[in-house]
């Protein structure tokens, strides 16, 4: 796979989307989870949404449960949630691994394109990101520390780009 949009991925409500639909626009790649520290990077992933999805960015949420069972809902659970608390709009994906045998492949892909700290490929917690670049390649990999607000001088870029 040489690029992104090599990819498909299952929207929360079970339908496959090829993720060439996204070609020619930056994407906002983030494993997520319902009750994590990091939970409330939901609102700025949101934030980042509405200022630059109107400009191209789009943000793809992926669940996870891999990291102290923080997100052990179904979809459907996961999708209200989402959507109640913290009035998420950018398009959700179902449930996947992020790590291990079981790993997704566009993960497996992603983390391989852009390992973490000291070369590891392994995802280390929820809402590790993933910015993709408009020709498909990966940007630049985020910690789950670093605030959606933090990326903007990121994102301007590779919407420039």
């Amino acid at each position: 796979m040489s690029s992104i949009y090599d990819f498909e991925a299952q929207t929360i409500d079970g339908r496959s989307v090829p993720l060439r639909q996204y070609e020619g626009k930056p994407l906002l790649i983030v494993n997520t989870a319902s009750a994590c520290g990091f939970t409330p990077q939901f609102g700025g992933l949101e934030k980042l949404h509405q200022t630059y999805g109107v400009r191209g960015l789009v943000v793809l949420g992926f669940p996870c449960n891999q990291f102290g069972s923080q997100d052990p809902g179904g979809n459907d659970e996961i999708a209200s949630f989402c959507q109640l608390n913290y009035g998420v709009s950018f398009p959700m994906m179902a449930k996947i691994d992020v790590n291990g045998s079981d790993a997704d492949p566009l993960y497996q892909w992603l983390t391989a394109e852009a390992p973490g700290l000291l070369g590891s490929k392994a995802i280390k917690w929820n809402f590790t990101k993933f910015l993709v670049g408009k020709d498909g390649r990966v940007i630049k990999r985020y910690a789950p520390q670093d605030a959606p607000e933090k990326l903007s001088s990121d994102i301007e870029a590779a919407l420039a780009a």
